[in-house]
């Protein structure tokens, strides 16, 4: 079992939270989902993403942030978000650290945002100017946990993972 856990707050997309249990499974990562949810656990989208791999996710459900929050005391809160001022590149992973992602549509709301010890980003050679346009907004949800949680994973444990 990995020593980092990944976080969704408030996912909307079921395929998203699908493929990202599929990751969690191939890295033995803990997920952590943060209600409301945008769909049932029962959806045939979210169970189709994630195939027959469901059996092997350490997957918790926590029924709003307050709760979820007091379930990590100790740990490092690792927000995700566009807008984060520190490069993923930048960042020094420890053990215990808690990746969290938003939702799908407006990210990490300022509440939850404030308890987060740092914001990264996820740098994007390709990102849209300040209008949005001329490029790409932002990452798939289910693509950015894949990139944060390899690279949280690489720097903990180098060629050994």
């Amino acid at each position: 079992m990995s020593s980092i856990r990944i976080a969704l707050y408030e996912p909307r997309i079921p395929q998203n939270t699908g493929n990202i249990g599929r990751t969690c499974a191939a890295f033995k990562i803990p997920l952590d989902l943060i209600c409301p949810l945008g769909f049932s656990l029962d959806s045939r989208y979210l169970k189709r993403a994630g195939l027959d791999y469901w059996d092997y996710i350490d997957l918790n459900i926590h029924k709003d942030f307050k709760t979820f929050y007091k379930s990590i005391p100790g740990r490092r809160l690792i927000g995700f978000s566009k807008t984060g001022e520190t490069k993923l590149q930048k960042l020094l992973f420890v053990q215990n650290d808690v990746l969290l992602f938003g939702r799908e549509d407006i990210g990490l709301p300022n509440n939850v945002r404030s308890h987060c010890d740092v914001l990264t980003s996820i740098p994007m050679p390709g990102e849209a100017n300040s209008e949005g346009k001329n490029g790409v907004r932002s990452l798939n949800l289910s693509s950015a946990c894949a990139i944060g949680a390899y690279s949280a994973l690489f720097a903990i444990k180098g060629k050994t993972l």
